[in-house]
């Protein structure tokens, strides 16, 4: 009977035992709850989609996460502090939504995996080297967008021989973004007239700065400058002039003549498949930069309220390829 009683409890103990044991795999300790700290910049439509489509991207996995969401307000040093509060909670795996905040979590945390979502350079941002691969415990997804594209097709809607551009001198996203608007302003044969700002308070200044001296304004996925998107619409609005946006989210309530771009939402839920790589053991190093280049990945907004404000005529055959339509002041999605 003892040797019974000892066999018993033998087996009460290895169980126990099992129970709390974990085991690492890819950088991540395998546990019935991860534990994921997301960092954003700021908050605007677009990086909020971000933030969901992980959430949900993962519930639908399966995945049970503990979340500790974290917004920057724009200001690197608070997102350098979030940082070294996920690197002293050891989160299981940081998240850094935009450049600013996966720079600052990269530079910060060495011994978990951190993943950028919505970087559009993440080679110039000192992320990675290539985007045939992670580095280190670093890996991503890029927002890239074909800026070349687009104002060629601006230019051919609205007649832009000016274009306007505002960016964060400050953001190495933005400094990359102004090279190939640089770039395609040449090829188009258009003049380009450009405003730095270094905050969201500063959007409004910028635009009135701006809006006598240009045809019209283009915005690439400059997070600065799209939280503070309203001021900006307001001043383009009010001199009757067009504007082409990047990022189709913080347009979905009108005031952009044209808007084309990603799916932020599902940018999220691609992010959670990276996510769901590393939980099953895949180092960061190991997975590509991910580029979302699909046309279901892809968002193509026209507004028929701005257009008849500029005395802009949107060609049939644009309107039929837009997959969301503003008019009298509603958005309608085909």
């Amino acid at each position: 009977m003892n040797k019974l009683i000892l066999i018993a409890a033998a087996i009460v103990a290895a169980l126990t035992f099992g129970s709390c044991e974990k085991t690492k795999t890819g950088g991540v300790e395998t546990q019935k709850t991860i534990k994921i700290g997301i960092s954003k910049i700021t908050q605007h439509p677009a990086l909020d989609a971000v933030e969901q489509g992980i959430q949900d991207g993962l519930a639908a996995r399966g995945i049970t996460a503990e979340y500790d969401l974290q917004n920057a307000n724009g200001d690197m040093s608070t997102a350098t502090q979030i940082a070294a509060k996920f690197k002293a909670e050891k989160v299981d795996i940081a998240i850094g939504i935009a450049t600013p905040t996966a720079q600052a979590l990269a530079n910060t945390i060495k011994d978990i995996p951190v993943i950028f979502a919505t970087v559009t350079d993440p080679v110039g941002a000192g992320l990675v080297t290539t985007l045939e691969h992670g580095e280190g415990n670093v890996t991503g997804l890029s927002d890239a967008i074909p800026t070349s594209e687009h104002i060629a097709l601006f230019k051919k809607i609205a007649d832009i021989n000016t274009l306007g551009y505002i960016y964060t001198a400050s953001e190495a996203n933005s400094a990359s973004a102004l090279a190939l608007v640089e770039k395609s302003c040449a090829e188009n044969g258009i003049t380009l007239i450009t405003q730095s700002i270094n905050s969201s308070a500063e959007t409004r200044q910028a635009a009135q700065a701006i809006v006598n001296r240009v045809d019209g304004l283009y915005l690439t996925t400059d997070n600065t400058v799209f939280s503070g998107l309203q001021g900006v619409i307001n001043v383009f609005r009010g001199a009757k002039k067009p504007l082409f946006s990047g990022e189709v989210d913080s347009a979905l309530d009108g005031g952009c003549l044209i808007a084309s771009g990603f799916n932020y939402y599902k940018a999220g839920i691609v992010t959670a498949g990276m996510v769901a790589e590393i939980i099953d053991g895949k180092k960061p190093a190991d997975i590509p930069v991910k580029l979302l280049t699909e046309l279901s990945e892809t968002d193509f907004l026209i507004d028929m309220d701005a257009a008849a404000n500029c005395s802009i005529e949107i060609p049939e055959q644009y309107i039929e390829q837009a997959n969301k339509i503003f008019e009298n002041g509603t958005l309608y999605e085909k």
